[in-house]
């Protein structure tokens, strides 16, 4: 299956590129955004991303402008939030007729719903976090969610046990009273979703998981 590069405005003169993986039978349509620390070609989002395209999901992966030019450290929010807006409305573009979702691992899932948080994604209709970064390691706290609650999409929190930036006794009591929101929890598996050959499981079985998961949830959130 052929990836499609596009290119993504984001403002005035300012653009990012961004790669589709879309299946001939797509049923829906993924933007997935990257986490701090990588990029849209990590092999973690590839491997991921050739696992929803087998199971029908398309997926627009895309990069920020400080990966664009190389920076290590990431854009302000506000610049991260624009860049996701842009994404989301490429992929609007892109594929009119797939229902749509937006999500991403880790900084980019959170730069989501902190986007629809301050105002409604067009066409939008849930979003998926591959590993929520509750808070920093060692430093455990709930302030990065506290935006969650102004959220009313249905929302996937793809979540391991031994995930350092998401204390599962914190996260869960935030996920629990907000409307239509699904944690499914990964044994074992730290924020990278890797597991330890003691678990019994194996990275790409983990992978699998999150991606059938996700398909699943997309089709319950569509009917």
């Amino acid at each position: 299956m052929p990836v499609e590069t596009v290119r993504i405005q984001v403002g005035e003169g300012s653009e990012v590129e961004g790669l589709l993986d879309r299946p001939a039978d797509a049923r829906a349509l993924l933007v997935l955004a990257h986490g701090a620390g990588a990029s849209m070609r990590h092999v973690f989002l590839e491997q991921l991303t050739r696992r929803l395209t087998a199971r029908r999901v398309a997926v627009l992966r895309f990069a920020f402008p400080y990966t664009q030019r190389g920076a290590r450290a990431p854009d302000k929010p506000p610049v991260l939030m624009a860049t996701v807006r842009a994404a989301v409305a490429a992929a609007s573009y892109l594929a009119p007729e797939l229902p749509l979702f937006a999500g991403g691992k880790s900084m980019g899932g959170r730069m989501t719903s902190q986007a629809v948080a301050e105002a409604p994604l067009p066409a939008v209709r849930g979003l998926v976090f591959v590993g929520f970064p509750l808070h920093p390691a060692g430093r455990p706290s709930t302030s990065r969610a506290t935006h969650l609650a102004k959220v009313s999409l249905p929302m996937l929190f793809l979540q391991g046990t031994r995930d350092t930036l998401a204390d599962l006794a914190l996260l869960r009591p935030v996920v629990r009273p907000l409307a239509r929101t699904t944690l499914h929890v990964v044994e074992d598996a730290d924020h990278g979703f890797h597991v330890r050959k003691t678990s019994g499981s194996t990275d790409a079985q983990v992978l699998d998981e999150l991606a059938e998961v996700t398909a699943a949830w997309m089709d319950q959130a569509v009917r």
